[in-house]
This record gives C-alpha cells, structure tokens and sequence, in this order.
C-alpha cells in the first residue's frame, strides 16, 4: 500500500488572552469575594499558558502531543458555559494551513474576536495532528493498525463537526482550509483513509494464497473463501470512497489547495482498490469454478494495477498483488484451455461483489482528553450564574419594598410627630442649653457627625465624582466614535473589498450599554439637586444644632411658660412617646432581618439545569422567597397598620394637652420644631451623601471595566484592520500569480502580530486634547487625568483593586431618583424599571487603592 496522506496544520499566533478574559470575568462574576477573584485570576494564567503550550505542540507529532492538545481544546469547552463568548475580544489570528506562501511562510490568515473562532482552529489542528500520527504508524502489526484507525475516524468526525461548526463561528468569509469544500475533502479522505487500514488489517489477517489447489471443500477452504469475499467487498467501499475524494478534491474551489502528489495518489489508490475488489473476488470465482468470470476479473485487475502505478506516479505500487494477479491470470487462462474451455463474459455483465463500509467518523468525545483538569472549576455556569444575579436582584427588589414602606411611614410619623412639637413639649428644659432633652440629645449627635460643616465638604465633593464618572463615559464613547469613523472611512476607500462586519453591527450592545450609564448618570444629576434642596431648605436648622451647648442657648427666645409634668395629658403624651419609640426599634429590628434574609438556590438552579438544560428562575425563586419573607412582610404590615391608631391616639392626647395646659404656638415651640425638622433632614442628607459618595465611586468601577471592555475590543478591531490592510495592499500581486487561486479579500499578512500594539489606554479624559493618531491607527492616545485600563507598571497588568458590583443591600431614602439595587448582567445597566427611583446604593466605603494614576501604561 501507498503511504497516507496527512493534513498540513494551522499556524497560530500568540496573543495575549490574560488582560481581555481577566476583564470578562470581572464583569461577570462581579460579586466575587476578593479570594475567589485572586482564584480566577490564577485561574486566567494557567490557561493562558496552557494555550501557549498546545498550539506548539501541534508541531510534534507524538501520541503525548495529542493529551496536551485535547486538554486544551476540553478546556475552551469548559470555558465557553462560564462566560459570554460573545464579548470575549482576544484577536486570536490563525494562518490558512494549505497556503504555503515564500520561505517566510504563508500571506493567507485570517484574525477573528472570538473564542469559538479558536475552537474552531484548534479542533482543525487535532484533526491534522491525528492524521499525522496515523500516517507514522507502523502497520505491520496489530498495535500499529488499530491506532491508525482509530486516529483517522476520530479525524473524519472531527472534519464532519467543523462543517456545521464553522459558519457559526467564523461569520466572514473563511480561510480555504476551514471552507465547506475543504473540510468535505478532508473528512471524505480521513474515512477513505481509515477503510484502507481496515483492509489491510483484514488482509493481513488472512494467509496470502493466491494459488491453490482446486480441492475447496475443506473446512479450511470454505472460510479462506468467506475471507476472500468480505475483502474484495471492502476494496469496493473503498474504491468508492476514493473516488468520492478524488471528486470533491477537483472542485475548482479547492482544486489549487493541494499538494502536487495529493491528487495522483487518490487517483492511484481509487484505482489499486478496484483492481483489488477484482482480484478478490477472482479468488471467490475460482473457489465457486467459475473460470470464466475469473479470468474475466483478473484482466480487468491487470488493467487497473497498471493505471494505479501510473496515475499514482508509483511504479511499485501494490506490486506484490498486482504479480500474483498476472501468476493467477496465467495459471487460469491454462486451465480454461485445456479442460474447462469456459466463454469469458463481457466485464459489463459482472455483478458487483459488494461493499461493506467498517470506517465511519466517530463523534467527538466530551472530554477529549483522558486526565482533563477544569482549571475554571470556581466558575458557575454562565447561566446559573445569571440566574443567582437574578434571583438575588429579585429578593432585593422586594426587600426594598418592604423596608421602603417601614422607612416611609417612620417619615410620617416622624413629620406628626415634628408638627406637633413632640416630644419637646411635654418636656423640661434643660438648664445648660435651654433645650429640652430630646433635643439635646439630637443636638448632641449632629455634632458628633461633623454637624453643617460635613454636610456641606460632601455637598462639594459630588461635582467632582460626577464629572470623573461622566468623563470615563464620554472617553468610553469616543473610543467607539473613533473606530467606528476609521471603519466606514476604510469602508468607503476600499468600497466592496471591505469585507469585515460593520462597527455599527458589533457595537449595538455597547452603545445600548453605554446609553444606559448615561441615564444612570443623568438620575444621579437630578437626585443631587434634590439633596441640595433638601440641605438648603433645613440649613438654618442644621446650623443652629451643630452650635455649642451656650450658643444654642443665646439663640433660643423666651419661654412662654412651664408644662406641669404632673398633668395627666401630659402623663399621657409621654406614654405614647414610649410608644412611638417602641415601634421604631421594633421596625430597626424587622429592616436588619429583611436584610439579612438569605437562601441558597444554587443546588436547586443546578438541578433544573441538569434536569431541562435551562432555569425557569422566576418561578423558583419567588417560591423560595416567598418562604423566606412572607413572615417579615407580615410583620411590616402590622407595624404600618398600627402606627395609623398610634398617630390618632398622639392627636387626640396632644389636642387635650393644648387644652389643658394652653401650651401652643409660641416662638420657642415654633423652633423646636425646626429642631426636630431640621435633624431628621440631617440624618438623611447624611446617609444620602454618604451613599451618594459610593455610588459614584462603584460606578467609576463599573464604568472602568465598561471601558475596559471597549478597550478590548476596539484593539481586537485595530488588529483585524491592520491585517485586512496589509492583505489589500498586496492583493495585486498575488493575483499576479497564476497559480494562486482566488483568494477572499480579509486574508491578511503574517506581520501583522497584535503582539507589537500597545495596550489600551482606556482612561483618557475627554476633556484634555488628545494626541493626533496616524491615519491607520483609531486605537485612542493616553490622555492624562483618568484610570487607565490595565494598570501603570509593566508587573501589575491590573490596577490594584478590582471593580466591584453595584451594591445589592438596600438603598435607604429611596425616594430620591439615584438609580440602585439593578444587578447588571455582565457588568452593563439595564436601566430601571419605568417609574422606580432609587436613592445611593448601599454602605460599602469603596477602596481607592493605587487612585487613578496618571502616568501612561507600558508601551506608550
């Protein structure tokens, strides 16, 4: 037999995939604890280095290579259900395995941003590594054959998969070698390939007498016959699958991919396999005595091994048969002469024996390789992890609901209370400050929490958060603006022979996304007012209780008169006060539950997942949180319904109080009602800035990673441009080459490594004039003055703090319109629900570690 035809490999290009999944992960798996995150971040360079490894070991052709390669290709499996593929932009660059190019290599590459682009190659690299290894197996004994088998079937499935792979993957034109004629080519040969190793196992299996005796009525002659006629039915298989491949291998679409050896062996071996299946099957008429059909069979044999050796450019080529075919054609043309004088039948009127196909492709095992690791093991299923996001967000949105209806009817109460000059009035004075205790106490505490002053630092430092937020979002969308303008300028330039998908097509999600930070951004402006209204509308108040003890005292007018403790409405309004502190340490007690009402649904979400192969999330998450809240929810609303008698009760005792005693309206009343006003504005101007302050500082986070994402892909883009250049430039001069076959318009040059391009600057301010970028170069110039995407320092790719999620606790005063509690799946907003304003997430203090350096990443 011929040797075997292997396929050539896909030479690969590093890149680095570290900064662009680092970024990914973050942005998904934003909730992650800083262990879990510093786990995904080793995590990120042991697969990187483990492609690093596998695309050379393609290189080696050993059975060890392929446990290395398939570990790698198991691992992008594994991957590709923990992360949106789809927003993963690593250029990864693969050259056209058939273009051999100059002595420097092949021109034909193609750079795609997308995992499954790399999938796609790497599994086209496995498949030509198992026909490699095939093809140096010695088939001279039992071992030998059965790994070539093996290799060539799994090769042929592999092929097959590509075919309905590829147009998902790669949505531009492919390179030749991962086109749907080539990988018909390819699959065809690997199948052609293997049934030839089943003959020859089938052969080798069975003694080789081509001349017996005509005594065939031994046990021993009847199963050498059967042998004779399942082998003659295999050659006929496979001289019909050769001539399937030698057909596909023709098409001119392919026909110029070729080795210049490729085409005559297929033509000689579709010949050698005919000639096989009739000098088989002229064993099967010698055993049946029809010597006629025999000598009839072994001429046309004769005829086909010459063609074979000649088609094939082999002089020896099945040459051991193609002498024992001319010995057995002498001996039988003998016989028929001198004793059985048998007519010789037209070649036409030969029945065919048959075929029987053993070779067949063989489905891709899951995993591959036989020791596989999951490196990302910590990372839940990009579903399941989304439908946990979701979950928590919904539990969320009710908990803020009902803490919202404790929080408001407390500023109901509060503001009866306030108007009715409670607890003041029924209250002595005291002799320091000339304040009755309840107000003191208040008093006390303002000047604790830093009093006006305090208020009004953080007042001033809003502005600033903002514009560094709306600064990061304005430079996020000029990196947009700039490729998109470099593409449609390319576009028009090159018109038709601009063949890679438009910006406006691969950034729809992105400008979504950054619409909805702009409106994020835009609540956040109008509750800023809104607090700044507030502030202005109590500063009196609020400066009066930050003074001292004898300051307040000075400012106070004169008493009207004294309240006599002793009066039984007196008594009585002081016994509801108790009341009313009662019911807001009961309500202090039902908001901690809510918040801390937690429910593990992650068993559950696998199941159903395992189960259905989806998570039907709303219906199970609002029967666990039903079970979970439905005993606080109750609590809440017994605790509004009776502060509604509560309130009557402090009328009606505060009306007989006015009554009996005379004590209303006086100046003095009348400020301390400021007072009690102006510290509950106080309270709340305080947690509003306080969560004012974090909502800007985790929104510059998240806005960071947005950019960063933006960053990604516009280099990926930049990379993919240079490449589509270069291959335009020199498109002339290969259709210049008559041998050349119409190449598509994206292939691009080998020089074009995205290795030499430096890193994103992804935190440039708008608001400083950018550098001047060359024409063929959109990726953005550093500007000082915002956070840049992958740190300062060539060791530290990242900055040192890891943007965290927006805050998923409770978002207290939520009557102010600052946008919270929104999970943003994958990092983005989603916009708020029409109609539902939040106020400043949460109480996390974020870290600004490291700050946002100014000076420029590596490589600028």
């Amino acid at each position: 037999m011929s040797k075997f035809l292997s396929v050539p490999l896909k030479k690969p290009s590093e890149v680095d995939i570290v900064k662009p999944l680092n970024n990914l992960i973050q942005s998904t798996y934003n909730g992650a604890s800083e262990e879990e995150k510093a786990k995904y971040s080793e995590a990120v360079n042991e697969f990187s280095k483990q492609r690093n490894t596998a695309i050379w070991k393609f290189f080696e052709k050993y059975e060890a290579s392929l446990e290395v390669v398939y570990a790698y290709y198991d691992q992008i499996c594994a991957l590709e259900t923990k992360i949106s593929v789809s927003e993963l932009q690593i250029p990864f660059k693969w050259k056209d395995a058939f273009d051999k190019g100059s002595i420097f290599g092949g021109k034909i590459s193609l750079t795609h941003t997308s995992l499954l682009y790399e999938k796609v190659c790497v599994l086209f690299n496995i498949a030509a590594l198992q026909s490699s290894i095939a093809a140096s197996q010695q088939l001279d004994n039992d071992e030998g054959l059965k790994m070539a088998i093996k290799l060539l079937q799994q090769s042929a499935g592999i092929f097959q998969y590509l075919k309905g792979a590829t147009p998902a993957a790669v949505p531009s034109e492919p390179t030749p070698d991962i086109s749907q004629d080539t990988l018909v080519v390819m699959q065809a040969l690997m199948v052609a390939q293997a049934q030839e190793v089943f003959i020859l196992k089938a052969i080798k299996g069975k003694p080789r007498v081509f001349i017996t005796s005509k005594r065939y009525n031994s046990f021993h002659g009847l199963a050498d016959n059967m042998n004779n006629l399942i082998i003659a039915k295999l050659c006929c298989q496979g001289e019909e699958f050769y001539a399937d491949v030698l057909r596909a291998m023709q098409k001119e679409s392919v026909r110029s991919l070729w080795e210049k050896e490729w085409i005559p062996t297929v033509a000689g071996k579709q010949a050698g396999f005919h000639a096989l299946t009739q000098l088989y099957q002229s064993l099967v008429c010698r055993a049946a005595k029809k010597i006629g059909e025999e000598i009839a069979r072994l001429r046309n044999a004769i005829d086909l091994f010459t063609a074979a050796q000649s088609r094939g450019g082999n002089e020896t080529y099945l040459d051991e048969y193609f002498s024992r075919a001319k010995r057995n054609l002498a001996e039988s043309t003998k016989d028929n002469e001198f004793i059985y004088n048998e007519m010789i039948p037209e070649l036409s009127t030969l029945a065919s024996p048959g075929k029987a196909q053993l070779a067949k492709p063989l489905p891709l095992a899951s995993p591959m390789a036989s020791n596989f690791r999951d490196i990302f093991t910590n990372l839940v299923p990009v579903e399941l992890h989304r439908a946990l996001t979701a979950s928590d967000m919904r539990k969320n949105e009710i908990v803020n609901v009902e803490i919202m209806k404790l929080r408001e009817s407390t500023q109901t109460l509060n503001a009866v209370l306030a108007s009715l000059n409670l607890p003041a009035a029924v209250e002595t004075a005291d002799s320091n400050s000339g304040l009755p205790p309840s107000l003191k106490e208040k008093a006390v505490e303002v000047r604790q929490k830093g009093g006006v002053e305090n208020v009004k630092t953080m007042l001033k430092e809003l502005p600033d958060l903002l514009n560094r937020n709306r600064e990061i979002l304005d430079e996020t969308e000029r990196l947009l603006d700039e490729e998109r303008d470099s593409d449609n300028q390319l576009r028009a330039q090159f018109k038709e022979r601009w063949t890679r998908i438009s910006s406006d097509k691969l950034t729809e999600m992105f400008r979504t996304n950054a619409k909805k930070y702009r409106e994020v951004i835009n609540n956040a402006i109008e509750a800023d007012k809104v607090v700044r209204q507030k502030f202005e509308a109590n500063q009196n108040g609020i400066q009066l209780l930050s003074m001292s003890p004898e300051e307040i005292q000075q400012s106070l007018p004169s008493a009207s008169g004294s309240v006599d403790p002793n009066c039984s409405s007196v008594q009585r309004l002081k016994q509801l006060m108790e009341d009313v502190e009662t019911i807001k340490a009961e309500r202090d007690a039902i908001e901690s539950e809510l918040k801390s009402a937690t429910f593990d649904m992650k068993n559950e979400f696998l199941q159903a997942l395992q189960k259905d192969g989806a998570i039907d999330e709303p219906a199970l998450s609002l029967a666990r949180i039903g079970q979970t809240l439905n005993p606080l929810q109750q609590q809440v609303r017994e605790s509004v319904d009776r502060q509604q008698s509560l309130v009557a009760d402090i009328q009606s005792a505060h009306g007989a109080f006015v009554s009996e005693t005379g004590s209303c309206g006086s100046s003095r009343d009348t400020l301390y009602q400021e007072l009690a006003t102006a510290y509950d504005s106080y309270i709340e101007l305080s947690g509003n800035l306080q969560e004012g302050t974090k909502f800007y500082n985790d929104l510059t986070q998240l806005l960071v990673v947005f950019q960063n994402k933006i960053s990604d892909f516009v280099f990926a883009r930049k990379t993919e441009k240079e490449e589509l250049l270069k291959d335009l430039t020199t498109a002339s001069s290969r259709q210049a080459c008559p041998a050349t076959p119409s190449l598509p318009s994206h292939y691009a040059s080998t020089s074009g490594s995205g290795s030499d391009i430096p890193s994103n600057p992804a935190g440039s301010a708008p608001s400083v004039p950018a550098a001047t970028a060359a024409a063929n170069m959109p990726y953005p110039a550093q500007v000082h003055g915002m956070p840049v995407p992958y740190g300062a320092q060539p060791g530290v790719p990242y900055p040192a703090y890891v943007p965290p999620p927006m805050p998923q606790s409770f978002n207290p005063y939520a009557t102010l319109p600052y946008p919270g509690n929104y999970q943003y799946p994958g990092g983005y907003p989603q916009g708020p629900p029409p109609g539902h304003y939040g106020t400043y997430p949460g109480s996390y203090a974020p870290q600004q570690q490291g700050g946002y350096p100014n000076q420029k990443p590596p490589g600028w």
